[in-house]
């Protein structure tokens, strides 16, 4: 379970992380990365500090809502195990592609891995020194 600060809960910042925000597919999901505040350079930032926040897109191509409520699940919990890995005060959003309903926890485990690695990095500004 994700803890209440990791959760997006900002329409808002969710659609600016989805629109403008790095982006890695693979055949069971597609992550969204986004830095927000100081790090972006956007002083406007609502989210300028703190733990990487986190949403999740199901859509009903996934399945019912048996199914939708699984894949979410189980998609939250890969990425509580990777939330301090984040960078902070970024805005991370996943979304189910249909191969995930059928996907086992390992390749969605592996999937979100090489998501992540491929977005993370690339976004992560280099650190000036003084």
């Amino acid at each position: 379970m994700l803890p209440a600060a990791a959760r997006l809960t900002s329409s808002e910042t969710f659609r600016r992380c989805v629109r403008s925000g790095r982006r890695a597919g693979s055949r069971t999901l597609v992550v969204h990365l986004a830095l927000t505040g100081d790090q972006a350079g956007d002083q406007g930032g609502e989210h300028t500090s703190g733990p990487a926040q986190v949403g999740f897109v199901v859509s009903r191509g996934v399945g019912g809502a048996v199914v939708r409520n699984r894949v979410r699940r189980r998609l939250r919990h890969l990425v509580g195990d990777r939330l301090a890995a984040l960078p902070p005060a970024s805005v991370v959003v996943v979304r189910a592609l249909p191969a995930a309903a059928l996907a086992s926890s390992e390749e969605l485990r592996a999937d979100l891995g090489r998501c992540l690695e491929r977005v993370a990095p690339a976004a992560a500004p280099p650190v000036m020194q003084p």
